[in-house]
């Protein structure tokens, strides 16, 4: 087990920030959060994504937005230990532009997601994350051939 001097407080407080960051920046759209909650030294673990820095979490955030427009996020489970909090999360969207290679279908569809994030002095220095990418496909009506 990891120890860490990280108080309940601060766990709490970044569970509210991976809360506020998915639902306003990658489901709003506002990328200054991205500047205010996302570290300089940011790095990305997730699988797929092409740039781990703060430049590439708002370039990810674009595409998103101009692919499913009405995003937004259900947060199922929450959990904080130390510097680190994971969520597990259904986003929701209608495919109205290119995503994932396909072009828009107008179909609604809800994916998957884990999110882990981990936090230093008050902003996200770490990330990974797990999207079910076979149901997406699936809901854009790839790999029912």
């Amino acid at each position: 087990m990891v120890t860490s001097d990280t108080s309940i407080t601060q766990e709490r407080e970044n569970q509210e920030a991976v809360c506020r960051f998915m639902t306003e920046a990658f489901g709003g759209g506002n990328l200054s959060l991205v500047d205010e909650m996302v570290s300089s030294d940011f790095i990305q673990h997730q699988p797929g994504m092409r740039s781990g820095d703060r430049e590439g979490v708002k370039r990810l955030i674009g595409y998103l937005h101009q692919a499913l427009p009405d995003l937004t996020y259900t947060f199922e489970d929450m959990v904080a230990s130390g510097d680190k909090a994971w969520a597990r999360v259904h986003a929701h969207g209608t495919h109205l532009g290119t995503f994932m290679g396909v072009a828009s279908t107008g179909r609604a569809i809800t994916v998957e997601l884990i999110e882990i994030n981990r936090f230093q002095d008050g902003k996200m220095v770490e990330h990974w994350g797990i999207t079910d990418r076979l149901a997406t496909m699936e809901q854009l009506g790839k790999g029912q051939e």
